[in-house]
């Protein structure tokens, strides 16, 4: 496994396993295999509705509790300070633990400073190892990052070969944040696994495009957390530290970024709205 060091001195795992859209019938059983196959990084989020079940599985499967890197997400409805910080105890509950290694805003929506407040109150009493955000594009980010005591430690965004959030690095460098990736695989779209580069730079290094795919994000200095629900995926997934792509083919695919979302953005009126009907 390989490591980043955030900006704290806290260690993260490169690779995790990541939770979202696990229903909570298989989410126990799922994270127990991540684990097995030799995860220690576990991304959740209370909007998932699976913390309980990540629990479970944390206090089940054996390895110690400071060999894991737990990850959660304050969702838009808990958001304000007193909200937040009620909110992330109910999650250390959930989770079974005493502690997160990360928490994160999900949403720039709300009363988010309020929750970044809470969120630092808690980083300094013990019960979060690092807080950070997610989706937060580079106006509001910087804005946070200006106007806060802690600097976030991480921004989780969209990024995937067809989004690389080239731009949005330069800000993140610039505040010592580390860019972790939600969608590495932007859920097959743009018939990604069939892309005709990335299958010939696959075959180069006898590895699937799948792994191509992780490799070049964990070689850009992205944190990853791929999801999915079989075993031999999961393998496949955290199998990607035995070979460097060159030069030439981090080029290669490099030249692939749309830097357009294929999901949605936040600046959209359309998209803030149908955020704003899930608060309702």
């Amino acid at each position: 496994m390989e490591y980043v060091t955030l900006n704290n001195g806290v260690n993260m795992p490169i690779l995790g396993y990541g939770v979202y859209q696990v229903t909570s019938e298989e989410c126990e059983r799922c994270v127990l295999d991540a684990i097995e196959v030799g995860y220690r990084s576990i991304d959740t989020a209370q909007a998932y509705n699976n913390e309980e079940c990540v629990g479970n599985a944390i206090v089940k499967c054996g390895i110690p509790r400071d060999e894991l890197f737990i990850t959660s997400k304050v969702w838009i409805t808990n958001s304000g300070y007193e909200n937040a910080k009620k909110s992330i105890e109910t999650s250390l509950e959930k989770l079974q633990t005493n502690y997160v290694d990360l928490m994160l805003i999900h949403q720039p929506f709300g009363d988010y400073y309020g929750s970044y407040r809470a969120m630092e109150s808690l980083y300094k009493e013990g019960k979060i190892r690092a807080i950070g955000v997610s989706n937060f594009y580079p106006d509001r980010f910087i804005d946070i990052a200006n106007f806060c005591e802690i600097v976030p430690a991480v921004n989780q965004v969209e990024t995937h070969v067809f989004q690389q959030q080239t731009e949005a690095k330069k800000y993140m460098k610039k505040y010592n944040t580390q860019i972790e990736s939600w969608g590495p695989f932007a859920e097959g779209k743009n018939d990604m696994f069939n892309n005709p580069v990335l299958i010939e730079v696959s075959k180069k290094y006898n590895k699937t495009v799948a792994q191509t795919i992780l490799r070049f994000l964990t070689q850009s200095g992205v944190v990853v957390i791929p999801k999915s629900t079989h075993k031999d995926r999961m393998i496949e997934n955290f199998n990607i530290f035995d070979f460097s792509l060159s030069s030439e083919d981090m080029q290669k695919i490099g030249a692939l970024d749309t830097a357009q979302s294929l999901f949605f953005s936040h600046h959209d009126a359309t998209t803030v709205e149908w955020f704003m009907s899930r608060v309702k």
